[in-house]
């Protein structure tokens, strides 16, 4: 069994979710010309909650071949109201549920915003509570839960509370559980100023799901830039998504220690600022990259 290939729009994230400029159906019928084996969902691409209409969202991916490998969620579980935390840890809980009514292996989890007036210690340890809590949901619904090493969610004034490494493995250590693991981005790791490479030797063995993506900086900006652009909303925009392959991730070496490891989970594509035609050369490459080091799944 090999790493099977999924795609996330990030081209399309405004489009099919706050703009709602495209249906969630529009670009699972698009999607099919990447020729992946799946479609990774963003909550915010929902319209319900529902049963009924998740059960069609599932149906649809599914009559067409795919698989809905992980539903990917953004919990702010390190908020210092505890009132937002308990509306946010109750709102991931929905989005666990949903991801059961999905179908997906796996639901994507943050740590939540690095806010300003909350100690690492206090918001490690919510952290590691939220999730201990959560994972008895994930356990009902038949999911894992996929711990990101983020940057900042779209949505959010400040980044990733766990985006230094240091501060993640806090937390990844502290959680013993089959229904946890590590969905690893190797250009978040860029992002936070750490290689790519030596923390997925940190985690090999924790990875269950990950995002393939080539990040980089605008020419004439600095990761140091990029930090003092800490509470503006959103994405930075001198931080751009690149072709897969083609920026500063040393994806040979990455496949190299999943192959060794004999990873069996999902790899995502998050590309396609520049189109869908870049898209397709970011999946063409990483089926290049899993046949050489996997040997089969092309």
């Amino acid at each position: 069994m090999t790493p099977k290939i999924s795609a996330f729009p990030k081209c399309y994230i405004n489009d099919i979710g706050p703009n709602k400029q495209m249906t969630l159906f529009q670009w699972i019928n698009m999607s099919l010309e990447l020729e992946t084996e799946g479609l990774e969902i963003y909550a915010p691409f929902l319209d319900s909650f529902e049963p009924g209409y998740l059960a069609k969202v599932r149906d649809d991916v599914k009559e067409r071949g795919l698989t809905i490998p992980m539903f990917c969620c953004s919990p702010d579980l390190t908020h210092p109201d505890p009132s937002v935390r308990e509306q946010q840890i109750e709102l991931q809980r929905t989005w666990i549920k949903a991801a059961g009514q999905l179908g997906c292996e796996t639901c994507r989890v943050l740590s939540g915003q690095r806010h300003p007036e909350v100690e690492q210690a206090q918001g490690v340890a919510w952290v590691i509570a939220a999730l201990e809590d959560l994972l008895i949901t994930a356990e009902e619904a038949d999911v894992k839960l996929a711990l990101e090493n983020h940057y900042k969610d779209g949505a959010w004034r400040y980044p990733e509370f766990a985006q230094k490494r240091d501060v993640f493995l806090k937390i990844v250590s502290a959680i013993d559980s089959p229904r946890f693991g590590v969905q690893f981005d190797p250009s978040n790791a860029l992002v936070a100023g750490d290689d790519p490479v030596e923390f997925l030797e940190q985690v090999k063995h924790q990875v269950i799901s990950m995002h393939a993506s080539d990040r980089y900086l605008l020419p004439g900006h600095s990761l140091d830039e990029l930090a003092q652009s800490d509470g503006n909303l959103g994405y930075s925009p001198i931080l751009v998504h690149g072709e897969v392959g083609q920026g500063l991730n040393d994806y040979p070496a990455i496949f190299s220690i999943l192959s060794d490891v004999n990873y069996q989970g999902w790899i995502s594509i998050e590309d396609g600022e520049n189109g869908m035609d870049e898209m397709k050369r970011s999946v063409q490459f990483l089926k290049r990259m899993r046949a050489q080091h996997f040997g089969e799944g092309q």
